[in-house]
């Protein structure tokens, strides 16, 4: 047991008991973490509006297995931009819940922490953009090591070329040696998803056209495949951007 000064991203409370509250925390030291702060619903000297869902915090942690304790909180940024549009929210909370599902506990993970701070500062400033959903999407999946393959078929190995590849059944692209039918993803599709992981920067890179729709449905697929469980969040983003 020990106390640590962490930088941190709320992904999620629960209120438990009267007064207390359980925080997921993804944080650059420790990647996610749960923990306690006791009274937290009452003491604003100690925690004020820190446990926002996406606030970026500063907390005195108390580090143990399980639960560890938040003693408390100092804020970062709440977004206050983010919070005064609802299709920036509903994109802040999809990136959260997504992070939570996606990530081990307790393991350090500072390019994907680095990763969601960098969106939650391009929402509070720019409106919520598809492609910059679909920029983050596949840097998670390519930090977190489930990436699908881009650049040659899933199953035998071989380059993709001029043709393009198939979505067949499940969420790795693959040859059409390898599969009789399937959803097309252009060779201009793969090769947008390349670029989005050569720069760590929002905006850079353009989704023209089909190219968006296609690398839209192999990401959500791959993160389906992945996150285990149905996203709260996900229903949210999809009713709020029709």
């Amino acid at each position: 047991m020990r106390d640590e000064k962490l930088q941190a991203i709320v992904l999620s409370t629960l209120d438990y008991g009267d007064s207390d509250r359980i925080a997921s925390l993804f944080t650059l030291e420790h990647g996610r973490i749960k923990a306690f702060a006791r009274a937290a619903r009452k003491s604003r000297k100690r925690f004020g509006a820190a446990l926002e869902s996406f606030a970026r915090i500063e907390g005195q942690v108390r580090i143990k297995d399980g639960l560890s304790g938040l003693q408390q909180a100092e804020i970062i940024s709440v977004y206050t931009g983010i919070r005064a549009d609802l299709p920036r929210i509903a994109h802040a909370l999809y990136a959260c819940e997504l992070v939570e599902a996606m990530t081990p506990e307790g393991h350090p993970l500072p390019r994907l922490y680095r990763l969601l701070a960098a969106w939650l500062d391009r929402l509070e400033t720019t409106a919520a953009d598809e492609c910059d959903r679909r920029f983050f999407e596949i840097n998670l999946l390519n930090i977190l090591g489930y990436r699908p393959a881009l650049e040659q078929c899933g199953r035998c190995g071989a380059p993709f070329g001029a043709g393009g590849a198939l979505l067949a059944q499940g969420c790795e692209p693959v040859c059409r040696e390898c599969a009789a039918a399937g959803r097309p993803l252009a060779t201009a599709t793969l090769k947008t998803l390349l670029a989005c992981m050569g720069t760590g920067r929002f905006g850079l890179v353009p989704f023209p056209g089909e190219t968006l729709s296609q690398a839209g449905g192999l990401l959500d697929e791959a993160l389906a495949a992945h996150a285990g469980k149905r996203l709260k969040s996900l229903e949210f983003l999809r009713q709020v951007c029709i």
